[in-house]
């Protein structure tokens, strides 16, 4: 069936448009209700155009679902219309779910060695391809369909003359969405357009729900996070952010192993929380009955290690956090935590900034990145480029005018926080008033990459005393885009002094701060056998993944964050 929309400023290839022309959307209704009871199905096209980018026998009915075409009774009658494919395909003797298929070539090798064919030429390299049809025109005799795999799209050039009309009509019958391999021949059209002249198609799984719209996209963010295999269906954008993250991955365990450090898995459940400053996820043993915790870092398993006589170890892990969501927080996110024997914090520094610009280079072909602040500022970074280091004393001196150090009576720091609109529990001391003051006045000024040094003792407990400031850390975190990725330490070995750090955790946890945490026996028994001078490193793996990928969201390099409730 044809309509003519020559006369209609719609998009002709867009089928929803038509609706909104009067002529037009007389036809389609009347079209629409003979496919719905199932007199007579239609292959749509337009007059002088492509056909549709999406199944047509949609309805009219509100879009309650951004992730479909259709929805209440259109969606049921499309999703009965495939099914019904389903039991046609089985009655013919054609499973519509087989178990495999032999594939010969991605279809980027497809690109990569036969990109530069000219227009017009048939070759007899055969291939047997697979993926998605996520596009189909059909001219009559000839169908014209964009399969794509996960490397990336090629053509199938589909013609009757060769695979027939019972194999045709197939072909004809496929739904956007469906699965299919191919086998065939490369080719290119007379305008060049790089195909595979398919002379055998059999479906690899049948879509039952049709996919979001082509054209309009997926674009409710909370629908994208919630179901993201649609979104990676339709959106490039998400699948390129996530690529990128998988190459930073990649970057960084190359960049370890070249340096000679040994890549370890360590618990997830703990008996205490420890190695930051959060509050952790609580769960039940049952055999044992008893209570264990959800990590929280990977720090104390992996110092273990050093004490062991490993030297450099590093681990890719999942965090645990209860805390609250955000632009820049999940409760699960990945921490990427290295230490390594004889090494300071200076060391660490040069390790981040190392690891860091490589994955640059190897996820994006450039180690220059434009940075998104939190107040809307953009700013272009070399990161090949030294990095700035400034300790957060004076970073806070240098934000509010006034000199400030731990050493400082707590009430005269107390005021200043008061003066700047911070306030203070009663149990802080000076280094914790000091580095809210930080995070309230200077933390967002720091766009480009900053090494912020020189952390209060009181809010490092496992980090040495600077060897030139009794008050302040051997510590370091690394702000880019007004934001930390990274956190690394001189590590302390003192295991009186660590004991006396975690009983003043401890006394912060018995007064109601559910950040603290407690004594860590076993690691103060490890560290009795002798930990030798030791330079720890964090890496926060999805901010480094929303710098490089230029997204503003955890959730947009994060597969499945966490979410509320879905509302069915």
């Amino acid at each position: 069936m044809v309509l003519d929309t020559s006369h209609c400023s719609s998009r002709p290839d867009q089928l929803v448009s038509l609706r909104s022309c009067p002529p037009c959307a007389g036809l389609y209704q009347r079209a629409f209700q003979v496919g719905r009871t199932g007199i007579s199905r239609y292959r749509w096209r337009t007059v002088n155009a492509s056909p549709p980018p999406a199944d047509n026998a949609t309805d009219s009915a509100a879009n309650d679902d951004p992730t479909d075409q259709l929805s209440g009774s259109g969606l049921a009658a499309e999703k009965a219309k495939r099914l019904a494919k389903i039991d046609a395909a089985r009655s013919a003797g054609t499973e519509p779910y087989p178990y495999r298929f032999d594939r010969s070539h991605t279809l980027e090798e497809i690109r990569a060695e036969h990109g530069s064919l000219e227009a017009g030429v048939e070759t007899d390299v055969r291939v047997d391809v697979a993926g998605r049809v996520m596009l189909m025109r059909d001219s009559g005799k000839l169908i014209f369909a964009t399969l794509r795999d996960r490397s990336g799209e090629v053509q199938l050039f589909v013609s009757k003359a060769v695979i027939g009309d019972d194999a045709f009509a197939t072909v004809q019958d496929l739904d956007l969405g469906d699965w299919v391999g191919v086998s065939g021949t490369v080719m290119t059209t007379r305008k060049g357009e790089l195909s595979v002249k398919v002379d055998h198609l059999q479906l690899l799984s049948k879509a039952i729900r049709p996919m979001p719209d082509k054209w309009h996209g997926l674009t409710d963010t909370d629908t994208r996070f919630r179901q993201r295999y649609a979104d990676l269906i339709v959106n490039e954008e998400a699948r390129r952010a996530f690529r990128v993250r998988h190459e930073i991955i990649s970057s960084f365990r190359r960049t370890l192993h070249g340096r000679g450090f040994i890549e370890v898995e360590t618990p997830v459940l703990h008996m205490e929380a420890g190695g930051a400053h959060a509050r952790p996820f609580v769960t039940h043993h049952n055999t044992l009955d008893m209570q264990l915790y959800l990590r929280i870092a990977l720090e104390l398993h992996l110092k273990r290690l050093i004490v062991g006589g490993m030297e450099r170890v590093f681990e890719i892990g999942r965090i645990f956090r209860n805390e609250g969501i955000s632009t820049r927080h999940n409760p699960e996110f990945t921490m990427m935590e290295l230490y390594q024997a004889f090494g300071d914090y200076r060391e660490m520094i040069e390790i981040t900034e190392r690891l860091i610009t490589q994955a640059a280079i190897d996820a994006t072909g450039t180690s220059e990145v434009t940075i998104f602040g939190p107040d809307g500022v953009t700013e272009t970074v070399d990161l090949a480029q030294p990095w700035r280091q400034a300790r957060m004393v004076d970073l806070v001196r240098d934000a509010i005018g006034v000199e400030v150090h731990p050493s400082q009576p707590v009430e005269q720091l107390r005021a200043l926080a008061t003066e700047h609109g911070v306030s203070c529990a009663p149990r802080w001391g000076a280094g914790k008033i000091i580095e809210e003051l930080f995070e309230a006045t200077a933390e967002h000024l720091l766009i480009a990459p900053t090494f912020v040094t020189g952390h209060p003792v009181e809010i490092s407990p496992l980090a040495r005393t600077d060897r030139n400031d009794p008050f302040l850390t051997e510590r370091f975190e690394l702000f880019v885009g007004g934001r930390e990725l990274a956190n690394g330490y001189s590590e302390l070995n003192d295991p009186v002094e660590q004991r006396i750090r975690f009983q003043d955790e401890q006394a912060a946890k018995d007064a109601g701060d559910t950040e603290a945490t407690g004594v860590d026996e076993d690691y103060l028994r490890a560290l009795e056998y002798g930990m030798p001078p030791t330079g720890g490193l964090g890496i926060g793996m999805d901010r480094v993944a929303m710098l490089l990928a230029g997204v503003h969201s955890i959730k947009e390099v994060i597969l499945f964050p966490t979410l509320r409730p879905e509302v069915m």
